[in-house]
């Protein structure tokens, strides 16, 4: 959990600018200027600060799961049979080494984890499910759901 100091303090003029970026961060820095009705040079020194801060993160392409044969969502709980820290840190390193495991949560209470997986079919998600999970002792107990349709998908970080 990030502590107070680690929280930067944004101005308008920061939320404007990381509310652009978030929904096109392909924007050159004259046009996010004029969208968030800042000088050039000064957008380009707001940008600079908040890569350098850590607050953006990073700039990626976000595609269509369909376009490129990843139509299959599943969320899974996994329980595991001894939750001391190091087996969860030993979980976590496996699942971070698969590029199908689009994202991993530590949870409380219920599971230990939900991950959200990303796959092109059944036989894909089996054979993740089968390396993942059945050859792994410490996994106690996998409970899959699977998306029949993604009626909203966000990756905006609310700043206001």
């Amino acid at each position: 959990m990030p502590s107070k100091d680690d929280v930067l303090i944004l101005d308008e003029l920061d939320r404007r600018i990381l509310q652009q970026l978030q929904q096109d961060a392909s924007l050159t820095n004259h046009e996010l200027a004029a969208r968030v009705h800042a000088s050039p040079p000064t957008c380009l020194r707001r940008v600079k600060r908040l890569v350098d801060e850590k607050v953006i993160a990073r700039q990626v392409a976000i595609l269509s799961p369909e376009k490129v044969g990843a139509s299959l969502t599943a969320i899974v709980e996994i329980t595991l049979d001894h939750q001391a820290t190091e087996k969860q840190l030993e979980f976590e390193a496996l699942v971070a080494g698969e590029s199908a495991v689009q994202q991993c949560y530590r949870v409380s209470p219920g599971p230990d984890f939900v991950l959200v997986i990303l796959v092109a079919d059944m036989a894909a998600y089996h054979a993740l499910a089968h390396r993942l999970f059945a050859t792994q002792s410490n996994v106690r107990n996998v409970r899959s759901f699977f998306s029949i349709l993604r009626s909203k998908f966000e990756t905006r970080v609310p700043v206001e």
